[in-house]
C-alpha cells in the first residue's frame, strides 16, 4: 500500500499539471484573442470572438479546479486508510 507522503506526491503532481495545462490554455485563447481583435473590424463578430474565447477559458479554469479538488479528495482518502488499524 502506498504511503500517505506518496499519495500526496501523486495527487500534488497531478494538480501542478491540470493547473499548467489550463495556464497554457489561458496563453493560447489570449494570444488568440489578440489575432483576433487585429483581424477584425466589425463590432458584433468581435463580440461573439471575445464571448467564446472567455468561456473557453472559463471552462479550463473549472476543470484545473476539479482536478486540484480531486487531488485534495485523493490525499484525505490515503490519509484516512493510512491512519485506520487493522480489526482482526
Amino acid at each position: 500500500m502506498a504511503t500517505k507522503t506518496k499519495l500526496q506526491r501523486l495527487a500534488m503532481q497531478a494538480a501542478k499539471r491540470a493547473k499548467a495545462a489550463a495556464a497554457m490554455a489561458t496563453r493560447e485563447a489570449n494570444r488568440l484573442l489578440k489575432e483576433a481583435r487585429r483581424r477584425v473590424t466589425d463590432e458584433r463578430t468581435h463580440r461573439k470572438i471575445k464571448q467564446s474565447l472567455q468561456k473557453t477559458g472559463r471552462v479550463l479554469k473549472a476543470a484545473s479546479a476539479a482536478a486540484a479538488a480531486a487531488a485534495r479528495a485523493e490525499m484525505n482518502k490515503g490519509s484516512r486508510s493510512a491512519t485506520r488499524r487493522r480489526r482482526r
